[in-house]
This record gives structure tokens, sequence and C-alpha cells, in this order.
């Protein structure tokens, strides 16, 4: 190899170890946070043979997503740096909220699609489930979802309701700030839960 050769390799050595200098790092993958199912339900009446479908909440782009919500007024929606979900939010909350009939043993529940041969569809619709910052200290929790109850075949609105819950965040700190999420919506899960099995109970005696 000649030295004009050897020049130009060298060159072009130089030049690359001067590119690694400017190429952007890549960023750190996010903090994954995780919701759980409400449990420790009280000892209940025998369970109801009703089967129960539970749908994949409806939710607007700004919540069907892994990203971890904040609002800082009611029109706007923002998400928190390096932290995320560990699925799709409304994949998520269908999950748990299966989990969460399990738990209760009142009514078999499943998810769509499902093995269940099921008697009705429990619809549902998520609204909020964000951080809320009025000021520069710790948030509030605010969920809501509203939810109806479908009788099968036939798809008739058995009946429906909202549910609401807001928590306060004591600190503001990503893992109180999920610790507090968390509990909100195992409130709000199990009043689903128990609002869902009084009335299939009712309207199938």
């Amino acid at each position: 190899m000649n030295m004009h050769r050897l020049l130009i390799l060298g060159i072009g050595v130089l030049a690359l170890a001067g590119c690694g200098g400017i190429l952007p790092k890549p960023e750190p993958a996010p903090s994954l946070y995780r919701l759980t199912a409400a449990g420790d339900f009280p000892a209940s009446p025998a369970a109801s043979p009703t089967q129960l479908l539970i749908s994949l909440p409806v939710a607007e782009a700004g919540l069907d997503t892994t990203r971890i919500a904040l609002a800082r007024s009611s029109t706007t929606l923002d998400y928190f740096a390096d932290a995320a979900w560990t699925g799709r939010l409304p994949s998520l909350l269908q999950a748990r909220l299966v989990e969460t009939f399990e738990n209760a043993h009142r009514i078999a529940a499943g998810a769509e699609p499902s093995d269940l041969h099921a008697d009705d569809l429990l619809a549902l619709d998520l609204r909020h489930f964000e951080a809320v910052y009025a000021g520069p200290g710790a948030p509030r929790w605010r969920i809501e979802i509203g939810a109806k109850l479908i009788g099968l075949p036939e798809r008739k609105l058995l009946a429906e309701r909202a549910f609401r819950g807001e928590v306060e965040v004591p600190r503001n700190d990503m893992a109180v700030i999920i610790e507090s999420a968390d509990e909100d919506w195992r409130g709000i899960a199990r009043q689903i839960a128990d609002w869902a099995a009084q009335t299939l109970v009712t309207s199938r005696r």
C-alpha cells in the first residue's frame, strides 16, 4: 500500500472518530410502572352464573398510549418524561379489571376476545387518567370512567354510570405519584365490580 493510500485511509479514520462526538446519544429507557387489581373483597354470596365480557376501554389518543399523562389545565395534556406504563393504558385497565372480578368471586368475567359464552357486556369509556397540577406542588390523581352494562345478544342497555375518583399525591415524586394512581384506580375498579355484580344479579332474577 503506497503512502498516498495510507494518507487517505488515515484521514477517513479521523473523520469517523470526529463524527462520534457529534452523533446524538441514545435516550435512556423510561422507568416502567404497572397498575394492580383490587382485592380483599369481603365474603360474598354464591357466585352468579352470569358471564360478563369486558370490552377494551375506548379512549382518546392522548390516553391510548403507554405514556403517563399529566394536565396543567382543563384543555392541555402532557406526559411525564422517562416514565411509562407497562402496556397501553386501555389494555392495562382491561386486564386489571378482569383480575378484579376474579378476586371478587361473584361474576365470571373475561376480556375480548374471549372463550366465554357471555351473557352481558361491560362497555367502558376512559375519560380521565392523569395527574392534575394546580400549582408548583404535588398533583392530585384524577380518574373518570364511563361504564355501560349491555345485555346480550340483543344488546339491551341494562344500566350505565360514571365512576370518578381523585386522590391527593403526598409528594411530587414519580414513585409516589404512581402509588397514588394505583390507589385511585383500585378504588374505581372495586366500585365497578360491585356495581356490575349487584346490577346483573338483580336483572337476572
